[in-house]
């Protein structure tokens, strides 16, 4: 029987949530105003950077990502901040060298993050070791997640095998990321069970409201024993993102697993976010879509990230029509690469291939250069072999597949960074920033430098008496 404990809660909305719901889109000035409040909860932690918040500020919101962390540090005196992180390819869409995978944990580190939550898209630990090892260097909480999917190879002894591999590599705690919504509750039950049994480090449970079930899963999960739940406020949860935080919380009260937090307080929080969610309606940023029941993700096995990246390539395409032949195709093309579960960026590899097989009329007849990628071996191993077949029609005859980890053939690059990036180089952070997202670093130092330029010129003006003050 599990112990019965309060639930310990990590809150999502400055993170997982509005990346989920509004593309990563709310900006550092919508959230500094409610941090203070937030900080009184008694959250286990907040997730508040990392995923596409790194490169949604420099893209979208011409946001220095490091200033935000620093703000976000300030801010919150009392609650552990927490960052979600991708493995070698940290929060880019390419395995980076280590001496880079290194520096970058070290910076987020000082900068003010105490959880990494480090995920790899195939469950590869090799592709993990080097950012726990770091983390662990840098004393924060080295948390990795395995990506819950389903199929074959998934079986209840893979989690088990996996999860005693996590605790021996030195992390100090373990996720199960659901990010499609496809683990149902007594599912949950046998899981956390399983998990709990052979490992002593603690399970901290993260899912989607997607398929509808999250927040019966966190039900059975917590009663299973699980530590910690991923809850996001009500005006940003539900649909694509978490449940809702104020529920959980009412949900356990008065049982063993009270939450202790006060309910005054979080609808103080959720009236600050709820006109930025209904702003975010009214431009669109919202789409309704998003916020309701999708039922195909445990049809397909699709996350909703996916589902409506695979709308838009279509729409582009004027190929709507093909929407149910696509969503047929993406378990194929799944199976055909080894069956990885389905997150950043095999999602979207197996999302675009699934997309040309259809609109190509044959499959692999054209091949994406991230699909012959995965088939080469340079994303890391994949839990079944790839179809043969389909690795001869894409790679040819002969080619060579990568058996080691996929770093160990990438030499050291961040001296090279810093020389590409000098003359824009502000903060030692700046090379990190350039590193993993070359161009939009450089697009967004040249508008800082703008935008000093301006403020150098105004104080310049009013000091001599030429500009109105």
């Amino acid at each position: 029987m599990a112990e019965k404990k309060p639930i310990k809660i990590t809150e999502t909305i400055l993170r997982d949530a509005h990346q989920s719901l509004i593309a990563t889109r709310m900006t550092t000035e919508q959230m500094l105003p409610i941090v203070e409040k937030m900080d009184k909860v008694g959250y286990h932690s907040v997730e508040c950077w990392g995923g596409a918040t790194f490169d949604a500020s420099l893209r979208f919101l011409k946001e220095d990502p490091w200033e935000r962390l620093r703000k976000f540090r300030d801010g919150f005196k009392n609650t552990k901040l927490q960052m979600l992180f991708r493995g070698q390819n940290i929060l880019g869409y390419r395995p980076y060298a280590d001496d880079v995978v290194e520096y970058f944990v070290q910076k987020s580190v000082s900068n003010g993050i105490d959880v990494i939550r480090i995920f790899d898209c195939l469950n590869d630990l090799r592709n993990l070791q080097t950012a726990v090892s770091a983390a662990v260097k840098e004393k924060a909480d080295a948390q990795v997640a395995l990506s819950y999917t389903l199929g074959d190879a998934y079986t209840m002894e893979y989690w088990i095998d996996i999860a005693k591999r996590i605790e021996d590599m030195g992390a100090t705690s373990i996720c199960l990321k659901d990010m499609a919504g496809l683990l149902v509750p007594y599912k949950a039950t046998e899981m956390i069970e399983a998990l709990k049994d052979a490992t002593s480090l603690p399970i901290q449970l993260h899912t989607h409201y997607t398929s509808g079930v999250a927040s019966m899963t966190y039900l059975k999960a917590v009663e299973a024993g699980v530590d910690v739940i991923d809850t996001a406020m009500s005006p940003f949860a539900l649909g694509t993102s978490q449940p809702a935080t104020e529920v959980m919380v009412e949900t356990f009260k008065g049982t063993p697993y009270d939450t202790g937090f006060d309910q005054n307080l979080l609808a103080e929080i959720a009236d600050y976010f709820r006109p930025i969610r209904d702003e975010a309606l009214e431009s669109g940023l919202l789409n309704p879509k998003n916020m309701g029941v999708n039922i195909k993700t445990l049809l397909y096995q699709v996350p909703g990230g996916m589902l409506s990246n695979l709308t838009s390539q279509l729409k582009e395409q004027n190929a709507e029509d093909k929407y149910y032949d696509v969503l047929e195709e993406v378990p194929r093309v799944r199976k055909d690469l080894g069956e990885p579960p389905l997150v950043t960026p095999s999602s979207q590899i197996v999302g675009t291939q699934a997309v040309f097989n259809v609109l190509m009329g044959e499959r692999y007849k054209m091949a994406t250069k991230e699909t012959k990628d995965i088939l080469s071996g340079k994303y890391g191993a994949t839990v079944k072999p790839f179809d043969e077949e389909v690795t001869k029609k894409v790679l040819g005859e002969n080619a060579e597949v990568i058996t080691c980890r996929p770093a160990d053939l990438i030499p050291d690059e961040l001296d090279t960074l810093r020389k590409e990036c000098e003359q824009w180089s502000q903060q030692d952070e700046d090379v990190l920033s350039y590193a993993l997202f070359p161009q939009v670093a450089t697009d967004f130092f040249k508008y800082r430098e703008a935008q000093q330029t301006k403020v150098d010129q105004t104080v310049a003006d009013t000091e001599n008496g030429s500009y109105p003050v």
